[in-house]
């Protein structure tokens, strides 16, 4: 097993500066999925090599399920064995459990909030307006899916611009950017090394959305003036773990304006691979690949030694 274990650590340090170049050029959509699949691959192996140390180094501690001949030379030399490195290991995974947990509870909260503060009011289709003079617009997802926005923001955009938003969101439900969201939140939970990721993903949905409202406006010069109107409001005041229109963060707004005011992205799922883009797509897998091939390789190993052993 050796050192391999430890490359799923440390192998995630390459997947910010990929998706800084990709999601220049890539369509949001390919970027938005892309860094989602990678973050679960990453986040997985690196809990599997987790708990590999953990096995490994806590082998010889009274009561350990493992077989008696696991304690032999033989296989002390074949799986190093390190005692410290065992107990960090499952340290982590259980801090790791704790976080996963947070997450998950705290956006149940947030939803089951969010679908109480709907109660009573009328929707007119998908959409729900609330009489808060606070500017705000987000997508909840749940059976049905709804688009809540506030009358201070609705109040604030005229019909052309109230489409984009409505588009923008429904673009959310349909894409389910909430549980993309989620997925990469709980993921650099397992690997904090990760965490750079979310916010590149959660821009990449925002980015994907405004695609969508701009293909289904018409105009993207009119959906750029809608983002760029609701993000001089105030703070949005919906949650902050659902997609909003405003993504209650200004620093990528200017971005997302200019975006939609340039030519549309091309909707290819892959670039050339003799491309700068296509070099960071193929860095991307290769980052997958290695960090799948060093956690199955560690798996394969201490498994063969168990069979060894056991017989």
């Amino acid at each position: 097993m050796g050192y391999v274990v430890f490359l799923p650590f440390v192998v995630p340090l390459t997947a910010l500066p990929v998706a800084r170049l990709v999601e220049q050029r890539l369509h949001p959509r390919t970027v938005t999925l892309l860094l989602t699949a990678v973050s679960c691959v990453f986040a997985l192996c690196s809990t599997l090599c987790l708990g590999l140390l953990g096995v490994v180094g806590t082998a010889r501690l009274p009561g350990n399920p493992l077989p008696d001949g696991w304690a032999d030379p033989e296989v002390r030399a074949v799986v190093p064995y390190d005692e410290v490195t065992g107990f960090a290991a499952i340290a982590a995974i259980l801090a790791a459990g704790v976080a996963c947990a947070v997450t998950a509870v705290r956006y149940r909260r947030v939803r089951s909030a969010a679908r109480r503060a709907l109660a009573g009011v009328r929707p007119l289709g998908d959409l729900v307006l609330l009489p808060d003079a606070e500017p705000y617009a987000y997508a909840l997802p749940g059976r049905p899916g709804r688009i809540v926005v506030s009358h201070g923001m609705y109040a604030g955009l005229d019909a052309g611009e109230r489409r984009a938003l409505l588009a923008h969101e429904r673009a959310h439900l349909a894409g389910r950017h909430h549980g993309l969201l989620l997925l990469a939140r709980l993921a650099a939970c397992a690997n904090p090394l990760l965490r750079p990721l979310v916010p590149a993903l959660a821009y990449g949905a925002e980015r994907w959305a405004d695609e969508e409202a701009a293909r289904v406006v018409g105009d993207r010069r009119l959906t750029a003036v809608a983002v760029g109107k609701a993000a001089l409001s105030l703070r949005p005041a919906g949650p902050g773990l659902l997609p909003a229109f405003a993504a209650g963060t200004a620093g990528p707004v200017p971005r997302r304006v200019a975006a939609l005011l340039g030519p549309a992205p091309a909707t290819g799922w892959l670039p050339s691979a003799w491309t700068p883009v296509g070099w960071a797509v193929l860095m991307a897998g290769g980052g997958v690949v290695v960090s799948t091939a060093a956690s199955l390789s560690a798996t394969v190993t201490m498994v063969g030694v168990l069979s060894a052993t056991a017989l």
